[in-house]
């Protein structure tokens, strides 16, 4: 236990985090790989053949960075099954909730400049927040409900880390919830109307709490009032702000909240299975042709953006680069140390993970399961089966992108993780 807390402690020191900083993702060459095992690569890889074959998954792509180096990246199956295209490496994918982890890295971008505090209440900067309401009683027959005042104010902290007791609509776990928010019209992931965030935020704010805030872990849309105050803090609107600040400088072309008619051809088509066979997944409680079609002026920090498999490695390479990448520091060295410290304390159980300001993070729980990484490798993933994780450690990315939904029978999610961190050496 003691050396699992010095060796983390060592992976985000600021003297060990310098002399990493200088990675830029590239590729391995024809040089030998260097600190992860060749034949277990080719292994992952067909396992990964072999899921396609199987028909586990339509297609997707997967990439292994270690040390900076793309020492792995590959694109097997189809991207739309229908009209036969293939899976392309720089195919882009609706990467859904890894959204939030870009999110919170811009809100600490404008902590680092002292424009708030973390323990600021959020109605300091969205007065609508002002005097929460805990849900008290709820009737079905007509979805009216009762409540009772919060005794705490919602923070920005809170709202980093899941625990300001603001639900998630139409995916919340609570039924109650679905039917306050999808009375309230609350847009949760994606619209192709003519709405903005701060109209969505501002209906958000009068509705109910699950509990009060700091009491519980409550996945929930709490990144999206975050992009909010991202435009009221910084001046900017959202999507110019992390254009400008983040994707820009970091050389992340293909990442955004809407495409252009290029990148429109590149956007893996969400499937699902029907009776054995692949099939585009219907318009449900979201556009599947969001990101290309509509009015394109919703930005939402929790869930809104699509990326690539190279883009998204290289926004955790800067993490891994103490946060620097392509020439600009980011983020402090030290601010990444708080970034990657517990901040829910036990209100995760004993899973194996604690939650930090903008990722899940392997406790020496999860280290003693094996095969999800060392102690501080972080990690979080998308709805439509997106997935990433990033070991401080051993320097060991890993990205795994698909478009699906509902039960497929795939088992490569837990097969990749497994897999890249028993090739590492």
């Amino acid at each position: 236990m003691k050396k699992q807390v010095i060796f983390l402690l060592l992976a985000f020191s600021p003297l060990f985090i310098r002399a990493q900083s200088s990675s830029v993702l590239t590729p391995q060459g024809k040089q030998p790989l260097q600190g992860i095992s060749t034949d277990r690569i080719a292994k992952l890889d067909q396992m990964l053949d072999e899921a396609v074959s199987s028909n586990q998954v339509p297609g997707l792509v997967a990439m292994v960075v270690k040390d900076g180096k793309i020492v792995y990246h590959e694109a097997k199956g189809m991207a739309d099954v229908a009209s036969g295209q293939a899976m392309a490496k720089d195919q882009i994918f609706r990467i859904a909730s890894q959204t939030k982890a870009i999110t919170s890295t811009a809100v600490m971008m404008l902590w680092e400049e002292g424009k708030f505090k973390l323990d600021d209440p959020i109605s300091k900067y969205i007065p609508e927040f002002a005097n929460p309401q805990v849900l008290a009683g709820f009737r079905y027959s007509d979805t009216t409900y009762s409540t009772k005042p919060s005794t705490k104010e919602i923070t920005i902290r809170h709202l980093l880390t899941h625990t300001s007791g603001i639900g998630y609509g139409v995916i919340d776990g609570n039924e109650q919830m679905k039917m306050i928010y999808g009375k309230a019209g609350i847009v949760d992931l994606y619209t192709t109307r003519d709405i903005k965030i701060a109209d969505n935020i501002k209906k958000l704010a009068k509705l109910p709490l699950h509990h009060e805030p700091g009491a519980k872990f409550t996945y929930s849309e709490g990144l999206d009032v975050l992009g909010y105050l991202i435009e009221i803090v910084s001046g900017m609107p959202f999507d110019q702000f992390l254009q400008t600040r983040l994707f820009a400088p970091m050389g992340m072309n293909n990442t955004g909240f809407y495409l252009n008619e290029t990148q429109g051809k590149k956007l893996v088509t969400i499937h699902r299975k029907v009776n054995n066979q692949w099939e585009s997944f219907p318009t449900t409680f979201y556009d599947p042709n969001y990101p290309k079609t509509g009015a394109k002026t919703f930005f939402s920090g929790g869930a809104g953006l699509s990326s690539t498999a190279e883009d998204y490695a290289k926004f955790l390479q800067m993490y891994l680069n103490g946060g620097s990448y392509n020439g600009t520091q980011f983020l402090s060295s030290t601010t990444i140390e708080t970034i990657m410290s517990n901040q829910v304390g036990d209100l995760l159980g004993n899973g194996g993970k604690d939650y930090g300001l903008a990722f899940g993070l392997v406790d020496p729980n999860g280290v003693a399961q094996g095969g999800i990484g060392s102690l501080g490798t972080f990690d979080w993933g998308g709805y439509f089966n997106t997935q990433y994780f990033a070991d401080p450690v051993t320097k060991t990315i890993g990205i795994l992108m698909k478009q699906t939904q509902g039960n497929t029978g795939d088992e490569t999610s837990w097969k990749f993780r497994q897999m890249v961190f028993t090739s590492v050496q």
